[in-house]
């Protein structure tokens, strides 16, 4: 009986609610960030938020973009303006809870005032969850779910290093609680930041791995939210934008990353994936994914790669018209060209560029044994929380994971192997990260 309530619940009263949720995010005011976008907008934006009279600032940043300089144009612009700056390098993969445990400790002791990220999603995400941590006196667990603070966290100010996430625009912060298992999702319309710099220059050194899956997370953003049932006008203009960016420079930047006008054209992709995700949410990649990110600790955007193609098919009958736009936009073809094969055609093209970026067809870290309880984590998030284009049952879940078994492990015929040798061993290894080095101008 048990079972039979909660098969209902989902396919009857959940779908309900969702479409009231709908119904507000339409209408909810989010905030949007003054922008600064390109070559040098990550000094021009440290050297604005030094005018605004913060009596401390803390930078937050990860090992590797401290070990790389990118984050010291900000940190001089914010010094030379004369304000106090704190550096917080120990960010780790996922935003771990522990991590923040220790920024919110070090932004207290520190007198700080305001946060500025640079760096990554798991950089942007860790800041804003101190900023709102130590404006509510909170631990992060206390503020997981949506609107749970009280006071408006600290300044929050954001200069991303990756054109991925979108998290300089988003209204979300996911951290991970190995304790609690899995991640949990920070959501609050005041997590937007006031300011952040989209400075192409941060991401020219980018290898080509992490390109390669921080662009296919964008398109990801993108597409889920132009499927998905919360869409409006607004978020699909951005939304289509964003994946026609996506498709004519993720490959140029991956192939020549020092291609900075290709750069600086997927910094702003990203941005306006996250502006339509925000509002529209995401759907079944993204709820697979974070089961992946949690087990495994598979990157986010790989993650998302690695399952897109198989999600947008299982969805493709309920989304061809949306898949024929995507088409059109793409340049896959024209609108004459018919809606079936114009859906087809992108398919194929999702596909075609993950094999461009040398994104594997398998989850090396997946263990068959994982896969029922990865697929019912998956459906509850899927079901609970976002609008999606077609419910995953528990069946069709292990189903997509099935697919993406590593070779070795599965019984169906391996998947064709990209036409590009993978270069996601490329990616940089993580430097041991320090904290706490304070500039005073």
């Amino acid at each position: 009986m048990a079972n039979l309530i909660s098969n209902m619940a989902r396919s009857i009263g959940l779908p309900r609610l969702k479409r009231a949720v709908g119904v507000v995010t339409r209408r909810l005011p989010i905030p949007q960030p003054v922008l600064c976008v390109g070559p040098g907008s990550a000094g021009r934006l440290g050297r604005t938020v030094g005018g605004l009279g913060h009596h401390k600032v803390m930078l937050v940043t990860d090992a590797d973009v401290a070990g790389l300089g990118l984050h010291q144009t900000v940190l001089d612009a914010l010094v030379a303006a004369g304000t106090p700056v704190v550096v917080f390098d120990a960010v780790a993969a996922d935003a771990p809870i522990a991590c923040i445990e220790q920024g919110i400790a070090l932004f207290g002791a520190q007198g700080c005032d305001a946060v500025v990220a640079v760096g990554g999603g798991s950089v942007m995400d860790t800041a804003k969850v101190i900023a709102l941590c130590a404006a509510n006196g909170k631990h992060p667990r206390d503020l997981v779910g949506y609107f749970k603070a009280r006071q408006a966290p600290a300044p929050i100010y954001a200069v991303p290093t990756t054109a991925g996430t979108g998290s300089e625009v988003t209204v979300a912060a996911v951290v991970s609680d190995p304790a609690g298992g899995g991640k949990r999702v920070i959501a609050d319309t005041r997590l937007v930041p006031t300011l952040a710099a989209l400075d192409p220059d941060l991401m020219m050194a980018l290898p080509p791995a992490i390109t390669a899956a921080t662009g296919m997370d964008a398109l990801t953003h993108a597409i889920e939210s132009y499927i998905g049932g919360w869409a409006t006008p607004y978020t699909d203009r951005m939304a289509l934008a964003a994946v026609g960016m996506i498709f004519k420079n993720l490959p140029l930047v991956f192939h020549d990353g020092s291609n900075r006008q290709a750069r600086e054209q997927m910094a702003l992709a990203s941005c306006f994936a996250g502006l339509a995700f925000t509002r529209a949410n995401v759907g079944n990649v993204h709820a697979i994914a974070h089961q992946l990110g949690g087990k495994y600790h598979t990157p986010h955007g790989l993650a998302n790669a690695i399952e897109l193609p198989g999600v947008l098919r299982f969805a493709a009958a309920q989304t061809a018209p949306k898949l024929a736009a995507l088409a059109v936009r793409t340049g896959l073809g024209v609108p004459h060209d018919g809606q079936a094969t114009l859906a087809a055609r992108f398919l194929d093209g999702v596909e075609a560029l993950n094999h461009t970026l040398g994104i594997p067809g398998h989850l090396a870290a997946l263990q068959a044994a994982d896969i029922p309880a990865l697929a019912a984590a998956a459906c509850w998030e899927a079901d609970t929380q976002y609008p999606v284009a077609r419910r995953m049952t528990q069946q069709a879940c292990e189903a997509l994971l099935q697919a993406v078994l590593p070779p070795e492990l599965s019984t169906k015929p391996p998947t064709k192997p990209p036409t590009k040798p993978s270069r996601l061993a490329a990616a940089k290894r993580p430097r041991r990260a320090t904290m706490g080095h304070e500039q005073t101008p």
